[in-house]
């Protein structure tokens, strides 16, 4: 691998394209230092460091907006809104004939679909600033942004001001990760997302040392120790991730002989490869939203006037609070459902006995139609179950290290695990193509 660098680095274009993908990652980490205007960050810091489901769902959006989040910067929405943009054109695309046959278009078609997309982020990035922004205002004593909202009059400047900020950081991040995509090497997107989880290591590393040093009986041995253990658990966590994401399943197809005229085409034999969790972490980005929204709802009536709504509204909140005896159990099931339910979408827009059909191809003992859409999906079902419980242990990953560490803070977590090692492996692949074109040896030998 080291060799296969410093290949990579000899040659011109490739050295370039590093370079300018390691530029444009340090102009997003330092526009994530940019703080929104007015923003109290003592009050932001409170909320960060509760136990309520603000702090639970605050951490998965900083983990998407790239630590953006713990300073409330412009890029505190990071790609989220396109993130979200584009599971919401997913979803349409078998429900509206129009989108379904732009995706069978090919290229151009992709890029009609894309440009929607982003007309559907910017009006979602406004909701989604003002949304938090009144949360964050209402999760705390004191308001983060004090002179946020349309009321009185004096406000509705600085308030406009917060939203357009916010807008322009959102199409700043997905701006920069299109120049990467396009002219640098790897996923524009995911590398934005994976410099954030890399860059709060450091922070991580030292709580875990300072929690060392400060526990009963504790000192430099025992930090020495836990900071063992850490790194022994996010390698194995690693090592099961890289296993369970390149895990796949191969279905053999063979494709009959056509003659045109004099000559013969086809007869060759492939295989379809399913993959292990073909639902990637999105299953388990629903699910810890999903569950922390009764909390979020119930602060607004936690200090109500009736004695019975307070009380309610408090039980709910403890409740779905991540510190939570069934908070645990619920984001496990949770996690499996999803993954069944957004591999189902997925398979349905793939339409792989479709395309089977359409190009002449078949696996072998079974027919074509509709009892090959039965055996794909009998199949998925099977290898489907597994990359859910990966999922769900993953997802609950950090409460069974706090049963045993008493704490939960893990060097990375299990969620950014997952895109650090995704990003990591696509961009290698695209590394290794571009030296095998070279005729150099890449990263797999």
């Amino acid at each position: 691998m080291i060799q296969a660098l410093r290949n990579a680095m000899t040659l011109p274009d490739l050295r370039r394209k590093l370079l300018y993908t390691l530029l444009i990652l340090i102009m997003y980490r330092l526009a994530a230092h940019v703080p929104v205007p007015g923003v109290d960050q003592t009050q932001l810091q409170q909320i960060l460091e509760g136990t309520g489901g603000s702090a639970g769902l605050l951490g998965v959006l900083d983990l998407l907006s790239g630590g953006a989040v713990a300073n409330f910067s412009i890029l505190a929405n990071g790609v989220q809104s396109y993130i979200t943009a584009s599971i919401i054109m997913q979803l349409l695309q078998p429900i509206i004939p129009q989108l379904e046959r732009l995706a069978e278009e090919g290229e151009a078609g992709r890029r009609k679909l894309n440009q929607w997309q982003y007309y559907i982020t910017i009006p979602l990035s406004l909701l989604q600033s003002y949304g938090w922004v009144r949360y964050l205002n209402a999760s705390s004593e004191s308001p983060v942004l004090p002179h946020f909202g349309f009321s009185p009059a004096e406000n509705i400047l600085p308030t406009i001001s917060v939203l357009v900020a916010m807008m322009a950081g959102t199409m700043f991040a997905i701006w920069l990760g299109d120049l990467v995509s396009e002219q640098g090497i790897g996923n524009g997107l995911s590398l934005i997302i994976f410099s954030g989880i890399v860059a709060r290591v450091p922070a991580n590393l030292q709580r875990i040392w300072f929690q060392g040093q400060t526990m009963e009986g504790g000192g430099t041995g025992m930090s020495v120790l836990m900071l063992g253990v850490f790194l022994a658990i996010t390698a194995i966590t690693m090592f099961v991730i890289v296993v369970v994401q390149e895990g796949e399943r191969r279905i053999p197809v063979q494709y009959g002989k056509r003659v045109r005229g004099t000559k013969m085409y086809g007869g060759g034999s492939t295989h379809i490869p399913l993959k292990v969790n073909t639902a990637g972490m999105i299953p388990l980005i629903f699910a810890q939203s999903i569950l922390t929204f009764p909390a979020i709802i119930a602060q607004f009536f936690a200090s109500s006037e009736s004695v019975a709504a307070s009380q309610f509204a408090q039980g709910v909140m403890d409740f779905f609070t991540p510190q939570g005896v069934w908070y645990g159990p619920m984001l496990f099931l949770a996690v499996v459902g999803f993954t069944y339910f957004y591999t189902d979408i997925m398979i349905q827009q793939q339409d792989l006995p479709g395309s089977l059909q359409r190009q002449g191809g078949f696996i072998p003992g079974i027919r074509p139609g509709r009892r090959t859409a039965e055996y794909i999906n009998s199949v998925y079902k099977r290898i489907t179950l597994v990359g859910a419980l990966f999922l769900g242990g993953v997802a609950v990953l950090p409460y069974v290290v706090d049963l045993f560490m008493q704490t939960s803070v893990l060097l990375i977590t299990a969620s950014g695990l997952l895109i650090v090692v995704g990003t990591v492996l696509d961009t290698m692949r695209q590394l290794e193509a571009q030296l095998l074109m070279r005729h150099y040896e890449g990263f797999i030998k």
